[in-house]
C-alpha cells in the first residue's frame, strides 16, 4: 500500500498505477488531432465553364467575388464598397456542392424590414428604403466534414438525497463510477472558409437543410455572387474538430440521466475515417457603415433565420428616456403632493 504524506489515505499500487495511466492516455489523445483527408475537396475548373466565370475584387476589403458573366456587380457585400475590380478566375478550386437560393431577394428585404422595425433606437439611415434593397445573394465557401468519433469517458456521477426526521434534515450523497464508450458518425459538418464572414454571424445563422443539397453547376450562379474561399480545409479543421468533440461529449453525457452531478474524469475522443468536400451556401448578406464602424447583416437563403449588427442612435434613445422618465416624475410629483 501507498500512503499519502497530507491525508494519510492509504492506496493500492495498481490503483494509483491505473491512475496515472488515464493521465498519460489523456493527455495523448489531447494532441492526437486527426489528419483530415482532403485529397476530395473540390476540384478544377473545367475551360468552359471558367471562361463563364467573372471574378471581382474590393480593393477596400480585400474581398474576392466570382459570378456568372452575366451577373451585375455594384458594390461588395461584405463592406459595402461600392467600387470592385474584375480579374480572371484563378487558385480556386470548382465546388463539390451548393445548396440553391430558396428565397428570392424580396423576402431577404421583407425579413429585414420587419427586423429593423423592432429595433427603436436604430438610426433612420439603417431604415430606409434604398438602402435594405442593395441587399446581396452571396453563396459562401463551406467546407463540410465527415468523420466518426471513437469515445471512451469516464465520469465521477452523485445521487443526492434528502430526508427530513422532525427537526433534523438528512442529505445522502451517493457516489458513482460512470463509463461510455462508442462511436457517433458525423456528415457534413460545416465551417465557413472566409475570413470575410464573422464565424459567429455564420453559426448564428446556421443549420443549413442538407436536402436540398445539389451537385455544383454553373446554373445556379445567375444573380448571386460567389465568395472565394481564403482559408483551405486544413486551415478550418480544428473548428470542425472542436465542434465534433464537443457534441460527441454532449450526446455521451445525456445518455447517463438521473445524477445530480456528471463530472467527466477523464476523456479520449478519436476521430477516423474523415473526409472533407467544398460546397457554397446561400446567404442574403447586407454591409452598412456607421460613423466609421462597419455593421453586417446575414439571413440563411434557405431557412430565413437571420442575425444582424446594428448601432444605436444616442439622439433616439435619450427621446425615449426622456418622454418615459418625464411623465413618470411629473405623475410621482402629483401623487405626493396630493399626499400631504
Amino acid at each position: 500500500m501507498l500512503k499519502c504524506d497530507h491525508c494519510g489515505t492509504e492506496f493500492d499500487v495498481a490503483v494509483v498505477e491505473k491512475l496515472y495511466a488515464d493521465k498519460e492516455q489523456a493527455a495523448a489523445a489531447a494532441g492526437n488531432e486527426p489528419e483530415w483527408n482532403t485529397a476530395g475537396a473540390g476540384s478544377e475548373w473545367g475551360e468552359d465553364e471558367a471562361r463563364q466565370i467573372r471574378v471581382y475584387n474590393c480593393p477596400s476589403c480585400s474581398a474576392q467575388l466570382f459570378c456568372e458573366e452575366t451577373t451585375a456587380v455594384t458594390s461588395c457585400p461584405y463592406c459595402g464598397n461600392p467600387s470592385v475590380v474584375p480579374g480572371q478566375l484563378s487558385g480556386v478550386l470548382k465546388p463539390d456542392y451548393v445548396i440553391p437560393f430558396k428565397l428570392d431577394k424580396q423576402a431577404a428585404v421583407s425579413a429585414l424590414t420587419k427586423y429593423y422595425k423592432k429595433k427603436k433606437f436604430l438610426p433612420k439611415a439603417f431604415s430606409v428604403g434604398n438602402h435594405i434593397e442593395e441587399i446581396k445573394g452571396v453563396y459562401v465557401p463551406f467546407w463540410l466534414y465527415d468523420g466518426e468519433s471513437d469515445a471512451n469517458i469516464r465520469y465521477h456521477a452523485t445521487m443526492v438525497h434528502k430526508h427530513r426526521h422532525g427537526d433534523y434534515e438528512t442529505t445522502v450523497t451517493e457516489h458513482f463510477r460512470v463509463e461510455r464508450q462508442g462511436s457517433i458518425d458525423f456528415e457534413k459538418v460545416p465551417v465557413d472558409a472566409s475570413t470575410k464572414m464573422p464565424d459567429a454571424h455564420m453559426d448564428s445563422i446556421e443549420p443549413f437543410e442538407y436536402g436540398d443539397i445539389k451537385d455544383f453547376s454553373t446554373a445556379y450562379l445567375p444573380g448571386f455572387m460567389a465568395d472565394k474561399y481564403d482559408q483551405d480545409a486544413d486551415e478550418c479543421s480544428s473548428r470542425a474538430n472542436i465542434r465534433i468533440r464537443k457534441t460527441t461529449e454532449n450526446e455521451f453525457a445525456s445518455t447517463a440521466p438521473g445524477y445530480t452531478t456528471l463530472v467527466p474524469e477523464y476523456t479520449d475522443i478519436r476521430l477516423k475515417n474523415s473526409e472533407v468536400r467544398y460546397a457554397l451556401l446561400p446567404v442574403w448578406m447586407l454591409s452598412t457603415k456607421w460613423k466609421d464602424k462597419d455593421f453586417l447583416f446575414a439571413m440563411n437563403g434557405q431557412t430565413g433565420k437571420l442575425i444582424g449588427d446594428l448601432p444605436v442612435s444616442r439622439a433616439k434613445f435619450w427621446l425615449w428616456f426622456f418622454g418615459i422618465s418625464l411623465p413618470l416624475m411629473v405623475a410621482l410629483g402629483i401623487i405626493l403632493f396630493m399626499a400631504f
